[in-house]
């Protein structure tokens, strides 16, 4: 850390060494080599303080202009040589292809299919399923629960309780408290004082000149072609189905039938009586379907299918090219050249002193109690009950169910499906392809290119360098007036030299 020093001990030194090199000199002797205000002189201290005995004389003119050099820090205006970078404008040409559709007119042929409708007729087989009732006959098991009782042994374990005693050690704790010496970082501050240079910033305005792309539109006239749409009616014939009702008999199998009540014999399923004792069968009555097939012929109604062609009239759209000629807008721009100002920030350096406050640690002794925890080992003791089980032998009745098994007949009626091929005859429609050609114009559009150039700015960096005027922070010689003890030139001033040693010359300079 640097420090600014004060030389207000140099009077005292110079005073000192003029006394003793070279006897007690005048006052004014004194003054002219050291001032009185501690600051350092260029040539004056060097010189009264290595001058041997005989030459120290002091100029004379120098003693009666009373002046003295000193160093001074002062701003000083210099020039500097800066680098900047300034833009240039530059107009550059690139060029560019652009794609054009051009619209033609071109005749072309298609083949399409019709379908056309055809009337005919087929013989089909199909089969019916014909209901034959069938009975038969099912033997089925039957398994009859009854109960049993006997005799059963088992074991039971029975608790019997014993007393029994264990010991153990166990550690008692317990606290002690001891002294204690540790080590304690004390804080303690001290000011000192730190010199620094800052950038001070300012603004400095500019002018620059640079050239725009004013944008302005013309208008052109352009030829093209349009395709003009118009709707043209035909004649056309197609094929259309009718549907006419012919009346005709056909024989149809009608099924019926009638409900018989029959008895029937059911077995208990299972069941018990209050006294434990299976349960009876009985018998039921069931009502049963007894189905019957009878033949009659009924009056259907038939459709059959007539074709007839008929007459229409439809719409084709067509097109046709046409020239025409309009007033476009074109985009083009001119190029000017403007000026505008502009601030660039420079900065200066500037040195200032600041004063900070340092914190250091010193370490101190201190005592302190503290708390340790200890234990000790103690033998204890303890009476505890252990249950322990014991088996024991017992009887007891327990009842067993038990099913023994009985066959058993039932009669049921399953009715079959006997299939049944018949023949008859179904008319259908079939759609039969015919081939045609249609002739019809097309819009083609021809992909053009075509390279176009244009002019564009770009903004160019370049370094230039400038001589730029600074203040500058320099120590300088400069000629002052001396204090007022350079006027003392009478007997007196030398007198109390000689009588009070170093004061009395401090006292005379």
């Amino acid at each position: 850390m640097k420090k600014r020093l004060t030389f207000g001990f140099l009077p005292w030194v110079a005073a000192a060494g003029v006394c003793v090199v070279g006897g007690f000199v005048r006052g004014e002797d004194a003054v002219t080599s050291v001032p009185a205000d501690g600051s350092v002189l260029v040539g004056g201290a060097d010189a009264a303080a290595a001058a041997p005995a005989d030459a120290a004389v002091i100029d004379g003119a120098a003693a009666d202009a009373c002046m003295k050099t000193v160093k001074v820090w002062k701003m000083v205006p210099e020039i500097r040589e800066v680098e900047s970078t300034e833009w240039a404008t530059e107009v550059r040409e690139r060029s560019f292809t652009v794609t054009k559709k051009v619209p033609r007119i071109e005749e072309r042929t298609r083949n399409y299919t019709v379908m056309v409708p055809e009337q005919r007729t087929k013989s089909v087989d199909y089969t019916v399923n014909v209901n034959v009732p069938e009975t038969r006959t099912a033997t089925y098991n039957v398994s009859i629960p009854y109960t049993e009782q006997r005799e059963d042994a088992y074991t039971v374990m029975v608790p019997v309780k014993e007393e029994r005693t264990r010991s153990w050690k166990v550690n008692v704790p317990y606290t002690e408290q001891v002294e204690q010496t540790y080590t304690v970082m004390v804080p303690v501050k001290e000011e000192r004082t730190a010199t620094y240079k800052v950038n001070v910033p300012y603004t400095e305005q500019r002018t620059a000149t640079y050239k725009v792309n004013v944008p302005y539109t013309e208008q052109l006239e352009q030829a093209y072609s349009v395709m003009v749409p118009y709707t043209e009616q035909l004649t056309g014939y197609r094929t259309v189905s009718k549907r006419v009702p012919v009346k005709s008999t056909k024989t149809v199998t009608c099924r019926g039938g009638s409900w018989v009540t029959e008895a029937k014999e059911i077995s208990a399923n299972g069941k018990y009586d209050a006294a434990g004792n299976p349960c009876c069968p009985k018998v039921v009555c069931c009502r049963r379907w007894v189905p019957t097939c009878e033949t009659k012929e009924i009056e259907v109604t038939l459709w059959k299918v007539e074709c007839e062609q008929v007459a229409y009239t439809y719409c084709v759209k067509k097109s046709r090219c046409e020239q025409r000629t309009r007033t476009v807008c074109v985009q083009k721009s001119r190029c000017e050249e403007r000026t505008r100002n502009y601030c660039v920030k420079l900065s200066r350096c500037e040195e200032r002193t600041r004063n900070y406050c340092v914190t250091k640690m010193v370490p101190e002794t201190r005592t302190r109690m503290i708390c340790v925890k200890k234990s000790r080992c103690e033998d204890r003791s303890a009476t505890y009950c252990v249950t322990k089980m014991v088996p024991e032998n017992r009887t007891r009745t327990v009842c067993v169910k038990k099913c023994r098994t009985e066959t058993r007949t039932r009669e049921y009626t399953v009715n079959k499906c006997v299939p049944e091929t018949r023949t008859k005859e179904v008319s259908y429609t079939v759609k039969v392809p015919v081939q045609k050609t249609a002739n019809y114009t097309v819009c083609v559009s021809d992909n053009v290119s075509e390279t176009k150039t244009e002019s564009y700015v770009v903004r160019v960096p370049k370094k230039v360098t400038k001589s730029v005027c600074t203040q500058v922070r320099k120590c300088v010689e400069e000629q002052v007036p001396a204090d007022n003890g350079c006027g003392g030139s009478n007997g007196n001033s030398g007198n109390g030299a000689g009588k009070r040693g170093l004061l009395g010359c401090k006292k005379g300079c």
